[in-house]
């Protein structure tokens, strides 16, 4: 099986690495999860806004290779793009939790580029 669709699993799991660290903190209630969540500070309410834009960004991804393996898009440019989605979006929860704006900015954009050059290359425009 191709990378892509192994970045699909990637990118589904990628969410509760980042939910990991956000309930990390002492005090954490099964109970009541998103009391919790709701209460955090500094870099696990971070981590907590890294894991929502992780699934937010999981449907565009995984829709976009699925289309792009059935538009025929080659192995490789399917596989290229999902690993800079993956790289992309990890580079962004890193950035998220260590607070650094502007690099996070960059790296959902290239992520982001990464969905779209996928839709692109599946309708035969690159």
């Amino acid at each position: 099986m191709q990378f892509a669709f192994w970045a699909i699993l990637l990118a589904a799991a990628m969410p509760l690495l980042w939910a990991v660290l956000a309930k990390s903190g002492p005090g954490f209630d099964n109970h009541q999860p998103r009391l919790y969540l709701a209460g955090l500070h500094g870099w696990r309410q971070r981590a907590q806004w890294a894991q929502q834009n992780s699934w937010e960004a999981f449907a565009p991804f995984a829709a976009a290779v699925i289309v792009a393996y059935l538009m025929m898009v080659t192995p490789q440019q399917l596989d290229a793009a999902a690993a800079v989605f993956i790289v992309a979006r990890l580079g962004y929860g890193v950035c998220y939790v260590a607070d650094w704006a502007t690099l996070r900015s960059l790296c959902w954009t290239l992520g982001f580029g990464a969905v779209v050059y996928l839709f692109l290359a599946a309708a035969h425009l690159l």
